[in-house]
């Protein structure tokens, strides 16, 4: 379902990879790995569309996804480093935000159903500049139980995670494979699904 031919990208006159060529279907894992540096971050905005590659084609269901645009959007979802949440609001209206600007209409028993899988039962309301980094990790890594793609896109997930969070992502990510999605992920820590064998690109 995305297909990727003869990838290149560039950073300022550095070029990252060149020559990139693979692809992932429905019910499959990818890793992309690298030493840091080696364009594992850029390779992962760039088939988000978040940055033009230098050359080379990125095909969603046989159609290039710039040409797709919105259509693509509507059907992944970017992790990056960073948490993305509001540190002044509570982990309901940070995830109500992030609903409302991916076209979901969710109300608030949703919104609570799922912080309370990701461990976060009773700090719903709490601004979320109270809570610790991985807490606040937490709450990012819920729009994946609330917003239903086909394409996860992770950049390193498994950050400030303890160990059972880090068995939480395991446990949603082989969900979401068995749902016939895709996830394409970077990640510097084990990370392991049952049943699922893991393809690997490396980046030199």
């Amino acid at each position: 379902m995305l297909e990727i031919s003869n990838l290149a990208c560039n950073r300022g006159d550095h070029l990252l990879f060149s020559d990139l060529n693979f692809s992932i279907s429905a019910g499959q894992l990818l890793q992309v790995q690298g030493a840091n540096g080696s364009g594992k971050t850029s390779l992962l905005r760039t088939l988000c569309g978040l940055v033009i590659p230098a050359m080379g084609e990125i095909k969603w269901r046989g159609q290039d996804i710039h040409e797709l645009d919105e259509k693509f959007y509507a059907e992944m979802i970017y992790l990056g480093h960073s948490n993305a949440i509001k540190d002044e609001l509570n982990a309901v209206e940070n995830l109500r935000i992030s609903a409302g600007l991916a076209g979901c209409k969710l109300d608030d028993k949703q919104i609570i159903a799922a912080l309370r899988r990701m461990g976060l039962r009773g700090r719903e309301m709490l601004p979320v500049r109270v809570l610790s980094q991985g807490q606040c990790r937490r709450v990012a890594l819920a729009r994946l139980l609330l917003i239903n793609v086909s394409l996860w896109i992770l950049d390193e997930p498994l950050t400030a995670l303890d160990v059972s969070a880090v068995g939480l992502m395991q446990e949603l990510i082989g969900e979401h494979l068995a749902n016939k999605g895709m996830v394409i992920y970077t990640t510097h820590q084990p990370l392991e699904v049952a049943g699922v064998e893991t393809q690997r690109l490396a980046l030199s």
